[in-house]
């Protein structure tokens, strides 16, 4: 099998006792999987979840914490206690642990989505083992991911991975909930997340992790959309990381639509960045940007609102206020606005190198995708 990047993600029901407590047993065994997949020339990032299931213990409190202020004290505590017991199982591989906290923060600035990509990068050209976790101590409401799942998926998009492993305590994607229904029979692959499977998917066992099934589907949809393929199932020992790559696992593969990945700016642009404004354009303008590869003018443009700079990202919607995609805006809000007052020829609003195609029923498959 070719050299491939995988995305481990691991979920805090797989890395602890039942009294919640983190478990040496359980990492450690992670730890030997992680070591067979580079020692077979692959590259591996880790999502680890855990450092609230580690730390509350510590902390003193009796069972998992529920207020945000008992969750980040917990964390605090735990994710040092986390990375102490990641470091001690790998030293006896050889392999060297290196820990990355982040939020949302992160991602929707521009600078800051280029920099998780150049440290990963350099991370694993150094051999070193990426441990990453959400920033749990620190962040707020609107700055979380609500799990790490989607912190896994869109990591996945950001580093460009083969595949995202998402461990879990259910050995795959069911059509029904297996814990109720014994007859429920669990897909090999999904090549479509729709409304009804989304709709079906249970919550989650476990009174330890955060995720459920459904949270988890919307983290493969992400994934799957930027290009990746997905896996989801339990962790077992018998079943090496690299087998579920060549697509010998037991559990539940979501593919890809397209063999093509995403672009790493035209992913920023998709699902990090905030609108900053929007706009409605006409027929002709809509043809032009979902059919014909070509920018957008503003003589296509219906209204704008948002008082926008140059480099913001847009909505753009067609004149039955449908979202078309996202992009850049070439020029300033009130630098458009005075020019479609006056004559001349028609300025720049979106060029096609910042556009991206986000109505799945107009999408090209060579849109929005790297060569």
């Amino acid at each position: 099998m070719s050299k491939k990047r995988l995305v481990v993600k691991i979920g805090s029901s797989s890395l602890t006792d039942r009294d919640g407590s983190l478990s040496p047993l359980k990492l450690a065994k992670f730890c030997d999987a992680f070591a067979s997949v580079k020692k077979a020339g692959h590259e591996l990032i880790v999502v680890s979840s855990g450092s609230v299931a580690a730390g509350f213990r510590e902390i003193g409190y009796p069972s998992k914490p529920q207020t945000v202020r008992s969750k980040q004290a917990a964390a605090a505590v735990g994710q040092s206690l986390l990375m102490q017991q990641y470091r001690f199982s790998l030293q006896q591989y050889g392999i060297t642990p290196a820990q990355m906290l982040l939020t949302r923060h992160d991602f929707r600035n521009a600078e800051n989505y280029q920099n998780i990509f150049e440290s990963l990068t350099e991370l694993l050209k150094k051999g070193i083992l990426p441990i990453i976790n959400e920033n749990d101590s620190t962040a707020v409401d609107e700055l979380t991911f609500g799990d790490n799942d989607i912190l896994s998926a869109l990591l996945s998009g950001v580093v460009h991975a083969d595949m995202l492993l998402l461990m879990t305590d259910i050995d795959g994607i069911y059509d029904d909930n297996p814990f109720q229904n014994p007859e429920a029979e669990k897909y090999e692959k999904i090549y479509s997340i729709d409304h009804d499977l989304l709709g079906r998917a249970g919550v989650s066992s476990s009174t330890v992790g955060t995720g459920g099934m459904h949270a988890k589907l919307l983290a493969a949809k992400a994934a799957q959309q930027m290009g990746t393929a997905v896996y989801i199932s339990t962790f077992k020992e018998t079943e090496p990381f690299q087998d579920i790559a060549s697509y010998k696992g037991k559990g539940t593969y979501i593919l890809p639509a397209d063999e093509k990945q995403m672009r790493t700016s035209r992913q920023w642009i998709a699902y990090h960045a905030s609108p900053r404004g929007s706009l409605k354009v006409d027929a002709g303008a809509a043809e032009a940007l979902l059919h014909q590869g070509k920018s957008l003018l503003l003589v296509g443009v219906i209204s704008m609102e948002g008082a926008f700079k140059k480099g913001d990202v847009l909505d753009v919607f067609d004149e039955h206020g449908e979202l078309l995609g996202k992009g850049k805006a070439a020029a300033e809000f009130r630098e458009l606005h005075e020019h479609s007052t006056s004559s001349g020829s028609s300025p720049l609003v979106i060029h096609r190198d910042f556009w991206v195609t986000l109505n799945h029923r107009y999408k090209r498959k060579e849109d929005n995708y790297a060569e």
